[in-house]
């Protein structure tokens, strides 16, 4: 099994919606597990922790192998999530892991 962790930062022309912003994102992404039978696990949340080296959403997904993983990244489903909910991000960071 592989774990997929994405963090979101929203960029700064959304500070004053931010919430709109990461609850949209959520709404385009969570779609995606009836979309991407592929993936086994999807886990959305928004940040509460009001520090300034966090990032603002998060997100958890499951994969069986690698192979599972990279096929998602090029899933059409998953690149046109991507595309929707571009605008609202500053930059992302991720780590990708193995789990037994």
């Amino acid at each position: 099994m592989v774990k997929h962790v994405v963090f979101f930062k929203i960029r700064e022309e959304f500070t004053d919606s931010k919430d709109f912003a990461c609850q949209d994102i959520i709404d385009v992404l969570k779609e995606l597990p009836d979309k991407i039978d592929i993936i086994r696990g999807y886990e959305l949340g928004i940040n509460f922790a009001e520090k300034e080296t966090a990032y603002d959403l998060c997100l958890i997904s499951v994969f069986d192998s690698e192979e599972d993983l990279d096929t998602y990244r090029v899933h059409p489903e998953h690149v046109a999530a991507v595309e929707k909910i571009r605008r609202y991000i500053d930059k992302t960071a991720f780590v990708d892991f193995k789990i037994s």
